[in-house]
């Protein structure tokens, strides 16, 4: 790390933030034409397609203010704290946003990089219970590494190359996932319009068993049987690598109720990311949480990865929209799933439309396995960049 040296960021950049024009005035608000971004709205490298836009007059008369292009932005509040993007147009944001404007001394893209790979302290500066925070005096007291500006831009291109690799992984993923639900619209339709004039069915008909799991909290245990959540299965395939473990005596005790089995189906019922279905592929045990369903298939009547897509079609996704029950963290009743209607085709186009499917997903893991190293490596690469094992001075 020759010739580098550390600096505060509040040193380096002027750091500000903005805020909420009135909710109550239309004028503020109606035809605006000045983006107003939001920390959701940090989702990528650059901030892209903000939903709100203000007026000039709300910028005139409130604690909002107009940020230039390369601007990066730092999410200070709640869920998304530590998030990060940079402007790539002139743009107002709310409170929550922490601004830190363009300075000669610093590549704004090497600096979006150096917050990526301090994300994880930014969330452990965070303060406060329902709403963890940031403040701005703890930003800018951050220490930032700073090489020379060639330097810096040399680190850059060597993220954003590696970045570039796994983004283009993450497209080719998504494009499977558009195939199998591309494929199930050309060959059964949608099941609510029923243009194919398909027998459509009650989940509840075509299955022998819809419950979830276990509803207290269990005691966890750090290693021992597998204990399955919302988390292990928002991806619509079972992972294991990121679960809880519980006893085997707890295990014993929770599946004499639920007993999750090979070609179950378990589908989120609770939280954000309900209405989203994985297919057991394996044999192993494992029990489950309260916010996860579990759907038995009749295996007389439906194959289970059809059973899988037809809930994984976003026609059906749009009747648990409808279904959802709670004011605060989303929640699937029971009742309510057994009620979903679903297409019931023959059993060989059932068997025809698996097979396809099957051979998508020998491509889509190939994918995933060549995300995960794409994954590996930005990582790594991240944590060496400000140790200055990247780029020779």
């Amino acid at each position: 790390m020759k010739n580098w040296e550390f600096q505060k960021i509040g040193d380096v950049f002027t750091v500000s933030s903005g805020g909420t024009p009135i909710r109550n005035k239309p004028e503020y608000y109606v035809n605006g034409n000045i983006p107003w971004v939001k920390t959701g709205d940090l989702k990528g490298k650059y901030v892209n397609n903000p939903d709100e836009f203000i007026t000039e007059e709300a910028l005139k008369n409130s604690s909002a203010k107009l940020f230039p292009e390369k601007t990066v932005l730092l999410a200070m509040y709640g869920a998304t704290i530590g998030a990060c993007s940079i402007l790539p147009f002139e743009a107002a944001t709310n409170q929550a946003c922490a601004a830190l404007l363009p300075s000669k001394k610093c590549d704004e893209i090497y600096l979006y990089y150096f917050l990526k790979s301090f994300q994880d302290e930014l969330i452990k500066m965070g303060v406060g219970g329902a709403q963890p925070n940031i403040s701005s005096g703890k930003i800018k007291q951050i220490a930032i590494p700073l090489p020379p500006l060639d330097t810096q831009k040399k680190i850059a291109a060597i993220l954003d190359a590696a970045d570039a690799y796994r983004q283009k992984t993450k497209t080719l993923i998504d494009k499977y996932d558009q195939l199998a639900q591309s494929l199930f619209l050309d060959m059964f339709g949608d099941p609510v319009k029923n243009p194919k004039g398909i027998k459509i069915v009650r989940l509840g008909d075509v299955t022998t068993k819809i419950t979830d799991g276990v509803h207290a909290k269990p005691d966890y245990t750090e290693s021992g049987v597998p204990f399955i959540s919302v988390k292990d299965v928002t991806t619509g395939t079972l992972k294991f690598d990121d679960c809880k473990f519980i006893s085997k005596t707890d295990h014993e005790k929770f599946t004499k109720r639920t007993t999750p089995e090979y070609l179950d189906i378990l589908y989120t019922k609770v939280g954000a990311t309900y209405g989203r279905p994985a297919i057991i592929d394996t044999k192993n045990e494992f029990s489950i949480y309260v916010s996860v369903a579990l759907i038995k298939p009749d295996h007389s009547k439906i194959n289970a990865y059809f059973l899988k897509d037809a809930l994984a079609n976003p026609a059906v996704k749009r009747q648990a929209d409808k279904s959802i029950k709670g004011i605060g963290v989303p929640d699937l009743h029971l009742n309510m799933i057994k009620e979903f209607l679903i297409p019931l085709p023959d059993f060989s186009l059932q068997k025809q439309f698996a097979d396809r499917i099957e051979a998508i997903e020998v491509q889509k893991q190939q994918a995933q396995a060549s995300l995960q190293k794409a994954e590996d490596l930005f990582n790594s690469l991240l944590q060496r960049a400000f140790k200055g094992e990247l780029a020779a001075e």
